[in-house]
């Protein structure tokens, strides 16, 4: 007898599953391309929302959980000191607005198939992971003195992404 995987027994399908699985860091790198920050600013932002994403193993949904934990496996764990590669997209509006697309698709599944205490979890733990990201590193100012920790185009993600999932 196999065991079944855990997206299985959660009640997704392998595409759902690849759907919610792949946009914790597809909101990690867009929440990052939001705003052209350079390569330090970059690394930092990509290490915060790396924490971000694997902190939600400790959450107390398990959906969440079980994400999160399918997202460290496949990337890396953080608390074992591994790293993302630093993605730049082609065309950052267009991957903002293909991410954007991608969770108004979650956000839909979710509300047909777990209940709302589980799909809000979801949708809180991927904001909390944009804001993570677009507060590691301030933007602008002088040699890292200065500038601003949220820009407009890092808000309006942030904001963009909150409104997709109501949350």
């Amino acid at each position: 007898m196999t065991e079944q995987p855990v997206y299985s027994s959660l009640g997704f399908s392998d595409e759902e599953w690849g759907l919610l699985t792949g946009l914790p860091l597809a909101v990690l790198t867009a929440a990052s391309a939001a705003e052209s920050d350079g390569t330090r600013r970059t690394l930092a932002e990509s290490a915060a929302g790396l924490e971000a994403v694997a902190g939600g193993r400790e959450g107390a949904s398990p959906l969440v959980a079980a994400v999160a934990q399918e997202v460290v496996t496949r990337a890396g764990d953080p608390e074992a000191g591994e790293e993302l590669p630093v993605l730049s997209p082609q065309d950052p509006e267009a991957y903002i607005a293909d991410v954007l697309d991608r969770a108004a698709a979650a956000a839909a599944l979710l509300r047909g198939k777990v209940d709302e205490g589980e799909a809000g979890a979801y949708a809180h733990w991927l904001v909390s992971v944009a804001e993570q990201v677009v507060t590691a590193a301030p933007s602008g100012g002088m040699l890292g003195i200065g500038g601003d920790i949220v820009t407009e185009p890092e808000r309006r993600f942030r904001d963009a992404l909150a409104k997709v999932f109501n949350d």
